[in-house]
Order: structure tokens, then C-alpha cells, then sequence
């Protein structure tokens, strides 16, 4: 299709069947990259589908050595060496259980298509933040790195109304703020702070006290029918949606094994970036997330930002750079951050380049990525 046709757009359309096994409707891609977090040694992919050739024209497999494990990165330097990661075409899922939630993106789409152009709920642009990292844990932990994250989007999205739900200000105390703020309409809602497969927080000024935002069990508390964001979440997880709520009858796995499933949040009917996307008369239209860890400049002892520069820049690309196409944004922003931080695949798993690779690989689009952002004049 990509040879003959020149196609720009792909939507995979499937998410997991229910049941104990694992098993897609969809095909999935698991990276098999180390990051020595002791958390997790594969992850969710959908940049795989989209990294075609490299640049020389060659198959782009993400399995260079032959042994059918994709995107190896677990010893001294990269097994799977080099892959070019670029994305050739925009690549987005809709992880969708059943038919039930393939109507529903359906429907979303087309009435956000031809009913949001020149809307005025469309110009406003929530942002929900905190004190990502408190210094109170770690000295070099300065300011309130999720408020100074979607203050950086904000300078980027000109004409838009911005809405501060910060906890510095007072404006972000829980759900119910962030259940009010959606619930009014707006073009795009921007979460940076802390995930899980099942939630969103933060933490109020230099304090452990945590904040928290939505969980997929208030996510249908959203009353914004006919008014649906792009939502871009920064934080762990949102977007793993390989999870299952057939992992709590996994006990016979092993105690620890089953505790595990619990302690990560990966026993809810789907992820928070899905539940957020495919919920009926609200929700997103689009959600964009990480499916494993999502790391940050302190994470890479600031010698460069990871998840908040692609989050931002998701920003900067569309008002500042006009691209209104959703794939577009999603692609031109991966292939930015890949330029900006090359990836050294010569250096050992878990190094600061290795976390790189697996910022770009994890950035999950759940939505349709021919999206046209703020839809069509009728």
C-alpha cells in the first residue's frame, strides 16, 4: 500500500480480546528494551507499523539480528542495531474491545469532523499540572515542572484561551475540578505530571501530597457531548493498552505475580488513554500517551528532556508550526526529537540514549491520525 499507493494515513483498528490469554484483535509490536528500572523489559510499540524503510530504502524490521525479538536492547550495547525509527507513515489505533466501541470512534469522529470548525468551545486549551518532581525529595528537583511544561504549551498555542488547573494556584485540588473544566468543552486538554494504566496525579507545591486528577472510574463523569478534545497526557503508562480486567483472576500465576497486576493498575477494563478516547458522549476524540514508563530530564540527570519535549512540542508543531492533521503532528514530532536526540546505539541498555529510543518507540496516537484538528468548514 505504502509502495503502490502512497499512503500517508494507517489506523489500526483492534485492541485486545477479552480473555485470560492475551490475545489481539489488532497485531501488536513489543520492544524488548532494558531501561534497568526493574519495572518492565517489553513494551507496547505502534511506531514499529510506521518505520518502514530506513534511509537507505531498506525493510526497516526492528530485528536485526534474526531472533524474533524486536527492538533487543538488554546488554552492552543494542542487539537490534541500527533502527532508523522515522516514521514513514502516521500511525494510529483505535484499541477497541468489540464492535460497540468501533461505532462509538465512528460516530465521534464524524460529528467532531464537520461540527467543530469554528466552535467556540474549540479555542479553549486546559492544562492540569502540578509539582511533578518535589524538591523536597531531591534538591536539584527546582520548580513546578509540570505547570512550567503546559505554561511552555501555552506560549506555543496562540489564540487559545488557556485554562490553569495548577495546584500552585489553587485551581487543581482533585477530579472534580479537572470533571468540570473538560466537561465545559475545549479544543485540547494537556495532563503533565504522573500515570498509571488506571490514573492520573500530581503533587501539590514541593510536597509528597499527591493530587489526584481522573481515574478510568471518573472518566465517565465527562459531560462534554459534542465538544471533544485532543487530550495529550504526560505521564507512565496512560496508554498501555495491553491490560486487562482478566488479570485479577490470574492468581494461579503466583501471589506475587498477581499482586503485581494489581500494584501496576493493570487489572481495569482498558487504560486511561482508551477509556478517555472511546467514552460515549465525551472523553477525547484523540488521546496520545506513553505505553511503558514515560521518563523526563530528571530521569536523564538533565542533560536533555524526554517525554515533556515531545508532549510540548506535540503543541509547538500544531500552533505554531500550522500542521492541523493529527498523524502529522505525532509523526513530525517523533522524527524532531529523534533529530534532536540522535540515538547512540553502541551504548549499553539503560543508558540515557537508550531511554531515548524508548520515548519515541512508546508515544502511543489512540485516534484516528487523518484527524483534521478542529474539523472541516461545512
Amino acid at each position: 500500500a505504502y509502495d503502490n499507493w502512497h499512503i500517508k494515513y494507517v489506523l489500526l483498528v483492534g485492541g485486545r480480546k477479552p480473555g485470560l490469554k492475551e490475545k489481539w484483535w489488532m497485531p501488536v509490536r513489543y520492544v524488548h528494551l532494558d531501561d534497568k528500572s526493574n519495572w518492565e523489559t517489553r513494551y507496547l510499540s505502534d511506531l514499529y507499523f510506521a518505520d518502514i524503510y530506513d534511509a537507505n530504502g531498506n525493510f526497516s524490521s526492528w530485528d536485526n539480528n534474526g531472533n524474533g525479538i524486536y527492538g533487543e536492547w538488554k546488554g552492552s550495547r543494542a542487539e537490534d542495531a541500527p533502527i532508523d525509527l522515522f516514521p514513514d507513515v502516521y500511525v494510529g489505533r483505535w484499541a477497541a474491545r468489540n464492535a460497540f466501541e468501533v461505532e462509538i470512534m465512528v460516530s465521534k469522529t464524524i460529528e467532531y469532523e464537520t461540527t467543530a470548525y469554528g466552535a467556540e468551545w474549540f479555542k479553549r486549551f486546559v492544562c492540569i499540572a502540578g509539582d511533578t518532581y518535589p524538591e523536597v525529595l531531591n534538591s536539584s528537583w527546582k520548580g513546578y515542572e509540570g505547570e512550567e511544561g503546559t505554561q511552555r504549551a501555552i506560549d506555543w498555542m496562540p489564540g487559545f484561551e488557556p485554562i490553569k488547573l495548577w495546584t500552585s494556584l489553587g485551581t487543581f485540588t482533585g477530579p472534580e475540578d479537572v470533571i468540570n473544566a473538560i466537561s465545559e468543552g475545549c479544543g485540547f486538554v494537556f495532563f503533565d505530571g504522573h500515570g498509571s494504566p488506571m490514573s492520573w496525579a500530581t503533587h501539590a507545591p514541593n510536597s509528597t501530597e499527591w493530587v489526584d486528577g481522573l481515574t478510568v472510574w471518573q472518566i465517565p463523569k465527562l459531560k462534554n457531548e459534542g465538544m471533544y478534545p485532543v487530550c495529550v497526557v504526560g505521564g507512565c503508562h496512560n496508554s498501555q493498552f495491553n491490560i486487562s480486567v482478566f488479570n485479577l483472576l490470574k492468581i494461579y500465576e503466583g501471589i506475587d505475580e498477581w499482586i503485581g497486576y494489581i500494584w501496576k493498575g493493570e487489572t481495569a477494563p482498558a487504560c486511561w488513554s482508551w477509556w478517555m478516547t472511546r467514552k460515549v458522549d465525551g472523553g477525547s476524540i484523540a488521546t496520545l500517551g506513553y505505553s511503558g514508563l514515560g521518563y523526563t530530564k530528571e530521569d536523564k540527570g538533565f542533560t536533555g528532556e524526554a517525554s515533556e519535549w515531545l508532549d510540548t512540542h506535540f503543541f509547538w508543531e500544531y500552533g505554531m508550526n500550522g500542521t492541523d492533521i493529527l498523524g502529522e503532528i505525532w509523526g513530525k514530532v517523533i522524527a524532531g526529537y529523534l533529530r534532536t536526540y540522535p540515538i547512540d546505539w553502541s551504548s549499553p541498555a539503560g543508558s540515557y540514549t537508550c531511554l531515548d529510543a524508548k520515548t519515541a518507540q512508546e508515544w502511543i496516537l489512540l485516534g484516528d491520525p487523518s484527524l483534521k484538528i478542529g474539523g472541516y468548514p461545512s
